[in-house]
């Protein structure tokens, strides 16, 4: 991927937006955005004997991101065959856009994107590294903080939505409700929960109640994953450093935590709750959808106390994105509807090649004419309740 601007492609139409593009936050925001009664358990990335950079959490080196590994963060368009003399430090090899609001704006106007919702990087990571619910509270505040000020000056170009954590439900709720008055247009949870608890129980209904409420989306967002949450059926001793599977097997995760909510009858509940599920694909939900349905109407359907049918909620209440290179989605949206779906690029990661803007153009024009408008754009900026930029 270029880091010139002037290197970067155009689409050919207008008002495309990418629902899930990420920045690379400033490693310090912690120590100038966290209170101080929190400060020396702060987020930081420090470095080892040997100077290799690795995650602080709560003053403990990341038992995952150390060696070097943070430096491979942003590495989005770098392939298999590449090589690298020496360990990238954070940010390293961060593209043109990923770390500073001015340029993601030239960045998207050259791009020809009408906006971005933005999503962090950092803060992917840190959760992971932490079972207290009092710290995770204090770092999801500093980042939305931070993100706010990120994208105050974009003149809604660049969106903000703010991270919260379920190990403390009633305190995501208040962060939601104090995130959104400072600007942020939703908020998102983690694939997995510290309690462990599944992310429809009712525990955790008070932030849903909230998200209703305030009127704005929760999103299902993957994160690094904790040891305990990878895959249960193989002993751990054998999954170390499978890098590629996991990653392959991470969007497991969201179709639990997405199958949850119907366990749990939470749209039942909260009948104006919106849900975006994000960076799992989308060429799954026409077969989850039609399991959903079929179970629910055989005899384990007595086990949960839904009044309609999955796919009815799904399609009231629940939204999800797509990858730009997702050949099925054309007959994703011909077998779910077009209003359910966007797109999203993952800039700058590094599990994608980064041509996404190439891809995003191929799928606009496999999709009808008629529906084009509404994936590429217009369907997160109303779910969002988003008016585009002028």
């Amino acid at each position: 991927m270029s880091n010139r601007l002037d290197e970067i492609q155009k689409l050919t139409f207008t008002g495309a937006v990418d629902a899930d593009g990420h920045i690379l936050e400033d490693a310090g925001l912690w120590d100038r955005y966290i209170e101080a009664k929190y400060k020396d358990r702060a987020v930081r990335v420090r470095k080892d004997d040997k100077g290799l950079e690795y995650l602080e959490v709560a003053g403990k080196p990341s038992k995952v991101f150390n060696g070097g590994r943070l430096g491979g963060l942003s590495a989005m368009g770098a392939t298999r065959n590449d090589k690298y003399d020496a360990p990238p430090t954070y940010g390293g090899f961060a593209p043109f856009g990923a770390m500073d609001a001015t340029e993601r704006l030239k960045r998207i106007d050259a791009e020809g994107l009408a906006a971005a919702f933005l999503y962090p990087t950092m803060s992917l990571l840190w959760e992971t590294e932490t079972d207290d619910p009092e710290l995770a509270q204090a770092c999801t505040r500093a980042y939305n903080r931070y993100i706010v000020d990120f994208c105050s000056d974009s003149g809604g170009k660049l969106i903000p939505i703010a991270h919260l954590s379920l190990g403390d439900p009633a305190a995501a709720a208040v962060e939601l409700e104090r995130a959104v008055k400072d600007g942020c247009k939703g908020g998102w949870v983690a694939q997995f929960v510290m309690t462990r608890k599944p992310h429809a129980h009712p525990d955790h209904d008070v932030l849903f109640a909230k998200a209703q409420e305030l009127d704005v989306p929760l999103g299902i967002h993957p994160s690094l994953e904790p040891v305990w949450a990878a895959p249960g059926r193989y002993d751990r001793k054998f999954m170390r450093g499978n890098y590629y599977f996991l990653n392959i097997v991470a969007a497991d995760a969201i179709r639990h935590a997405f199958t949850s909510f119907f366990q749990y009858s939470t749209f039942d509940k909260f009948p104006k709750m919106r849900l975006v599920l994000l960076e799992a694909g989308a060429g799954w939900i026409d077969y989850w959808l039609g399991r959903l349905d079929a179970v629910y109407e055989s005899a384990m359907g007595r086990t949960v106390s839904l009044k309609e049918k999955p796919s009815f909620y799904f399609n009231r209440n629940c939204w999800i994105s797509a990858d730009p290179d997702e050949r099925s989605l054309p007959a994703m949206v011909e077998l779910c509807g077009a209003d359910k779906f966007f797109w999203a690029s993952d800039f700058p990661h590094p599990d994608h090649v980064g041509n996404y803007i190439e891809e995003v153009e191929e799928l606009a024009h496999k999709l009808p004419a008629s529906v084009r408008a509404k994936v590429m754009g217009e369907n997160v900026m109303k779910v969002y309740k988003c008016a585009l930029p002028r």
